[in-house]
């Protein structure tokens, strides 16, 4: 098998527009395509569905879709509240700073920045509560290569104990002084 690259990532929304706006306004993401039915193709269930399709960059789509003969949307209970996430990615420490400040002026609450060692980023969410994070990196080449050096050792670890193990801890460790050095 040999994939060119993800299609489209799907989620939910409460409101095709409303989101369609919001990711327009808020991100800067092109509206590509939308798609309705009333029946939907795969299952041929009789469920009527806005699907709409939003650009992300780079070839890479962001979808919702609005079911409204649905119960309401919910979110798995059975899963903290942070790990269910979408990211962007954004130029550089300069873009997320500033795009701090416009989310912010949308009356959004935002937690961030947040340093991950490699990469720092922020937290926000949309209308439909999806939690958003923007991601400036601000890594090595060599940072890189080593966090991919020691990737199959951590998950054999891990798979084995459950614990973090302890090979890129310096992630944590490594204070950002604003710039990629």
């Amino acid at each position: 098998m040999n994939l060119k690259r993800i299609h489209h990532v799907a989620y939910r929304c409460r409101d095709a527009k409303e989101t369609v706006e919001f990711y327009q306004r808020v991100l800067g993401m092109g509206f590509v395509l939308a798609i309705a039915e009333d029946q939907v193709p795969s299952t041929k269930a009789p469920d009527p569905y806005m699907h709409v399709f939003l650009d992300a960059g780079m070839g890479n789509v962001l979808a919702f879709f609005e079911l409204p003969n649905s119960p309401d949307m919910g979110f798995d209970g059975n899963t903290p509240d942070w790990v269910q996430h979408i990211a962007f990615e954004v130029e550089n420490w300069e873009a997320l700073l500033a795009a701090k400040t416009a989310i912010e002026a949308e009356g959004l609450e935002v937690i961030g920045p947040t340093n991950h060692g490699i990469f720092q980023s922020i937290y926000f969410r949309d209308p439909n509560g999806h939690r958003l994070e923007l991601v400036a990196n601000t890594c090595t080449d060599e940072e890189m290569a080593e966090l991919n050096r020691v990737a199959p050792a951590m998950l054999e670890e891990w798979s084995q104990t459950r614990k973090a193990p302890r090979h890129a801890a310096w992630l944590h460790e490594k204070e950002f002084t604003g710039d990629k050095t």
